[in-house]
């Protein structure tokens, strides 16, 4: 049974990943920090007949990440599929965020996922075959003062995917950074179960070096959604990189 472990695992894109992965037959493995939240996700998940299991963990405590991670995929039989959607989600700005907070913060946006995927790629290699999703956002292609640390966090994210797809697609692992560029929120633009279905297909059936990164921003959607108040219009220029979500 083919496995797929998600960390950073949450109510919105990720249960719609974990329930998209379930209905083909995944076993699906959870990490995030609430043990609570992990039950409720495992439940129903195992309440739709999907095998599900979780280890709580803070994505930016590496040492007891790694851990949990080692517990799950021995608990699964490995790791498959890796999906990374941790962030620290906290407003401030270049000149007021304390150098200390970005560093903190980097762990958890940046760090554990070059740990994690250092922890499972080996297998993945030499199985020669595997997938790894990074949850990316639109801060990392034109970022906002507002949400410095953040920014820096996904900017590097999204590098670090790029230089992975590089190393790892001749050896058959792909690499994808989804970039979801709007506000989650079922029967919207970026309903989850939509999203859930480029990750699938990311995993599943990849289609070359164009899939190393996918930006969703559907048509109409609000591409100024960091600033809706347009305070930074003067200086932001058109999102000329976007292109539409299948």
């Amino acid at each position: 049974m083919p496995t797929l472990i998600i960390i950073g695992a949450g109510a919105g894109v990720s249960a719609a990943i974990a329930r998209r992965f379930g209905r083909e037959g995944y076993s699906v493995g959870l990490i995030a920090r609430s043990p609570s939240s992990l039950d409720r996700l495992c439940e129903g998940l195992e309440d739709e007949g999907i095998t599900a299991s979780a280890e709580p963990a803070d994505a930016g405590d590496l040492p007891g990440l790694s851990e949990a991670l080692a517990r799950l995929a021995g608990r699964l039989g490995g790791c498959d599929v890796l999906v990374w959607n941790a962030s620290v989600q906290r407003p401030g700005g270049p000149l007021d965020t304390p150098v200390e907070t970005v560093q903190r913060e980097l762990s958890v946006n940046l760090l554990g996922a070059l740990q994690s995927v250092q922890q499972v790629a080996p297998a993945m290699v030499e199985a020669g075959q595997g997938a790894i999703l990074f949850t990316g956002g639109g801060l990392a292609l034109e970022p906002f003062p507002e949400w410095t640390s953040l920014a820096l966090g996904k900017a590097a994210l999204r590098s670090l995917g790029l230089s992975l797809y590089k190393e790892l697609a001749p050896k058959g692992v792909h690499v994808s950074v989804v970039a979801i560029c709007g506000k989650v929120a079922p029967g919207t633009a970026f309903d989850p179960d939509t999203i859930a279905q480029d990750y699938y297909r990311l995993a599943t059936a990849p289609k070359g070096v164009k899939d190393r990164e996918v930006i969703i921003q559907p048509q109409g959607s609000d591409v100024y959604y960091n600033d809706p108040g347009r305070k930074h219009a003067m200086t932001t220029l058109p999102p000329a990189h976007v292109r539409l979500s299948r």
